[in-house]
């Protein structure tokens, strides 16, 4: 189990590659999370696997502010913990719709 301090990172689609868990947020409030599927930089667009409702969602980085999560578990589950730095996020939180 992972007890340190959470790593994430703010990136852009150059930085983005199939694999990275992502969460995207606006205002504040998550939107979506999922496994990045395909990544189009020169378009700077990006595809995930959504983790809440297990469909492909095209994400704008210029829309939402996306976190790269380093401490996501390769087996899909949740992390434990949430990064000091991440915008007003609970243990609780659901992603909300688009």
């Amino acid at each position: 189990m992972h007890t340190g301090p959470v790593q994430t990172e703010r990136v852009g689609t150059d930085r983005l590659q199939a694999g990275d868990y992502i969460e995207a947020w606006h205002n504040g409030k998550l939107f979506h999370q999922g496994r990045v599927t395909d990544v189009v930089p020169k378009l700077d667009l990006f595809w995930i696997l959504d983790a809440r409702s297990g469909t492909r969602r095209l994400l704008d980085p210029e829309a939402l502010d996306i976190i790269r999560r380093e401490d996501m578990a390769l087996d899909g589950s949740e992390p434990r913990n949430y990064p000091a730095g991440a915008p007003d996020r609970t243990p609780n939180a659901e992603p909300m719709s688009a």
